[in-house]
């Protein structure tokens, strides 16, 4: 009687555990993915119950998808104006909070890319050269913006091939179907890539700020974990994983 008992006991124990567990489903930029891989890692240490699921894409496609009910509890994205106009829209269940400026760089796994800047993207010899999409991804969009200002779009048009997101642009350069490309300074930073190529840090004065923000969303109102994972992006912890990958963080609120 005594061991049905304490079986009891622990199957109670085991449910009241279960039941007290939470989820969160992120959708954040591709230019986060190994920065915030890390601190999602951290945080499971201190939450082992809890599921914490991170969907990595183009900040534009995430726009469309939540304003259709997709279910994403928090939105990290590459372009501020995007939550921005989601908040406004009544889509959002906190303000909006800005995390991050991020950085575009010249790399290639074929070339030495420190050695290089923009206007050599105009050489014979570089064929096809890959950028995010401008249309929905803000890094493709600031990659156009600094070509057009370096003059050489009209030059190096011809050469693009387009990833969806960011981490989809690196991906064409490092398997060879683009010779170089211009993806984003945390990518670049990243232990594998880092060993496979150089990169050139293109001047920001030569496109808008990449400045980046999320917001909780408004299905996830009432989700616990979600607004403590958001607390913890500001954690100190969190803010030295996203300096080492190339961020510019701003200023912690007091």
């Amino acid at each position: 009687m005594k061991s049905i008992q304490t079986l009891l006991l622990i199957v109670c124990c085991l449910a009241a555990t279960l039941a007290h567990a939470e989820k969160i489903v992120i959708a954040a930029a591709a230019d986060l993915k190994f920065a915030l891989d890390e601190i999602a890692a951290e945080f499971r240490k201190a939450h082992p119950d809890d599921t914490i699921e991170i969907v990595y894409g183009s900040s534009g496609k995430f726009f469309t998808q939540i304003q259709q009910d997709a279910p994403y509890d928090l939105y990290f994205s590459a372009d501020i104006a995007f939550p921005e106009k989601l908040a406004t829209a009544g889509f959002a269940a906190s303000e909006v909070k800005p995390y991050a400026v991020g950085r575009i760089v010249l790399w290639s796994a074929q070339m030495d890319a420190s050695k290089l800047t923009l206007k050599n993207l105009t050489d014979s010899s570089i064929t096809r050269i890959a950028i995010a999409n401008p249309k929905h991804a803000p890094y493709g969009k600031r990659a156009e913006e600094a070509l057009r200002t370096t003059g050489i779009w009209a030059a190096v048009e011809p050469k693009l091939v387009y990833g969806e997101n960011i981490a989809h642009t690196a991906q064409f350069v490092q398997t060879g179907n683009a010779r170089i490309g211009i993806i984003a300074l945390s990518l670049a930073l990243n232990p594998e890539l880092a060993g496979q190529g150089g990169h050139y840090l293109i001047p920001d004065t030569l496109h808008e700020p990449l400045a980046q923000g999320y917001i909780i969303t408004k299905r996830a109102a009432d989700n616990i974990l979600a607004e403590r994972f958001a607390a913890y992006v500001d954690s100190k912890p969190a803010r030295e994983v996203m300096t080492r990958y190339g961020f510019t963080l701003p200023a912690k609120d007091k």
